[in-house]
């Protein structure tokens, strides 16, 4: 029998509602989920099904009502809010649509941002945001500050900026929404390298029909519920 191997995330029946308008709305119930090291799973579904909920939760945004969230093996909410800002820092990245870049840093000084404000010396921080940006194929745009790029560019930013720190698990929330089709592939491309060479988690909500083929896998809710997907080409 093979070792048991830990799951790099891991929620076990995790309920999740919001009060709107005095009105209780189930948004995910009695939720089970995990994934191992190295798999990109692409969440899809309907508006309201729940998505950005489970990115939230994976990513110690918002505490669930019920259940646990664990990352590596790890409670996320067993430990105090400072704790488990550090926490999110070394090992979550996050890349979300609309890139939330620091206007007035220069790209390499968004990517070492977030190094900076976990201790690490400024000159080690450049160096790591150098080398991500010369991965990203940005090499040449070190210095450009965010109106200087083009969306598919600064979207190549914030996926550099959230492999600063090395995380074990990347959580992307419709990181194509406002791309075209020419630097979606390159950003979708991107984010499947980092599941294959770095053996990074990545988990990818959207409503992208065509970025379903990039995962090794799809979860489809509906409902706050894992339900069966739609037809390839389908209504997401």
């Amino acid at each position: 029998m093979p070792p048991h191997v830990t799951p790099a995330l891991e929620l076990r029946a995790v309920s999740k509602a919001y009060r709107i308008g005095g009105r209780r709305t189930d948004v995910l119930v009695d939720f089970d989920f995990s994934m191992d090291a190295g798999e990109f799973v692409v969440v899809t579904g309907p508006s309201g099904a729940g998505k950005s909920t489970l990115l939230h939760l994976a990513g110690g945004l918002d505490a669930p009502d019920r259940g646990t969230v664990a990352v590596a093996g790890r409670d996320v909410w067993s430990v105090g809010a400072g704790a488990r800002a550090a926490f999110r820092r070394r090992n979550l990245g996050f890349v979300f649509q609309f890139f939330n870049l620091v206007p007035m840093l220069s790209a390499v000084e968004n990517v070492s941002l977030p190094l900076v404000l976990d201790g690490v010396p400024a000159r080690s921080a450049d160096a790591r945001g150098v080398e991500l940006l010369e991965r990203v194929g940005l090499g040449d745009h070190l210095r450009h500050r965010p109106a200087e790029l083009s969306g598919g560019q600064m979207q190549r930013v914030a996926v550099a900026r959230a492999l600063a720190a090395r995380p074990s698990i990347v959580l992307a929330d419709e990181p194509t929404g406002n791309l075209d089709s020419h630097s979606s592939t390159e950003v979708l491309d991107l984010l499947r390298s980092l599941a294959d060479e770095e053996h990074t988690a990545v988990v990818l909500v959207t409503h992208d029909r065509d970025a379903v083929r990039y995962g090794t896998r799809e979860l489809h809710l509906v409902d706050g519920r894992t339900r069966p997907s739609t037809a390839p080409g389908g209504e997401v």
